[in-house]
């Protein structure tokens, strides 16, 4: 068994922390400060994203989500989105399966 305290652990603003990465999937904690921003980008693989503190906003195509801690969202492979900061926010990446079809790391 591997485990983690998400809340506890001292992670540095906009220094991701990889927990896990196996074909199965990659787990990453990650903060960012009010105001920043995983700007619009897209991955190969289904990714979920799990507010663990703060208050985010979600942005995919057309929709927008607003939230705090308990949010999740998931977002397809290959669907471009972007997570903005609204307060100081800790977050829980998923990523599944890891690397995806078409990942560069596959080539």
């Amino acid at each position: 068994m591997r485990h983690w305290d998400l809340l506890s652990m001292d992670i540095a603003p906009r220094q991701p922390e990889v927990l896990h990465s196996e074909g199965e999937g990659r787990t990453i904690v990650i903060n960012l400060s009010a105001g920043e921003a995983l700007q619009d980008h897209q991955v190969h693989e289904r990714a979920w994203v799990v507010v663990l503190g703060g208050e985010v906003e979600l942005e995919a195509g057309s929709e927008t989500v607003s939230g705090g801690t308990g949010l999740t969202a998931i977002f397809d492979p290959g669907e471009r989105h972007e997570v903005r900061a609204t307060q100081d926010a800790r977050l829980l990446l998923l990523l599944g399966p890891w690397p995806g079809a078409g990942h560069p790391s596959q080539r």
